[in-house]
């Protein structure tokens, strides 16, 4: 792939991939993240007593709505027809807090990385919300790629 950014053209000026020439194939991409916070937010979690709700779903059904628009929010990534989204909310008492993985899929021109990251972010961020009353100092911390599967550069996994 070497180190041109793809989305810049020769003189600099942002630039939408032209991906039209590409082959459709099948496309999946794996995120996680966490949200670190005090044990008292913590254990109304676990309990799902949040004032607000049960924090986790919530955050699982914002991950998800997000997923479907990272097009929008993203401004040169292309809108993708998503064949499938998933989102995890667990509860790690080692932190404590919540770990939250995600997986997107498609069968498109480009893969599904940004969907997949875009779903663990606003998944962190909702359950900051529905809990910073509570924890104002909670942290969201490394939301990364963990996998892709599919197309020309083929897959790719972090090594832990």
């Amino acid at each position: 792939m070497g180190n041109r950014l793809t989305h810049l053209d020769e003189s600099g000026r942002p630039l939408m991939v032209d991906v039209s020439a590409k082959p459709e194939t099948e496309r999946v991409a794996a995120a996680c993240g966490r949200v670190r916070m005090d044990r008292a937010s913590f254990d109304l979690v676990r309990a799902g007593a949040g004032a607000k709700g049960d924090v986790a779903r919530i955050a699982e059904l914002a991950g998800i709505m997000a997923a479907k628009r990272t097009g929008e929010l993203i401004p040169l990534c292309h809108p993708l027809p998503l064949t499938a989204v998933s989102v995890r909310v667990e509860p790690d008492p080692d932190l404590p807090g919540l770990t939250v993985s995600a997986e997107a899929r498609t069968t498109g021109r480009t893969g599904v990385e940004m969907e997949a990251l875009t779903a663990v972010a606003i998944a962190c961020l909702t359950v900051y919300d529905m809990l910073k009353a509570g924890d104002r100092a909670m942290t969201i911390e490394r939301i990364e790629l963990t996998s892709k599967a599919g197309g020309a550069s083929g897959d790719w996994r972090r090594d832990e």
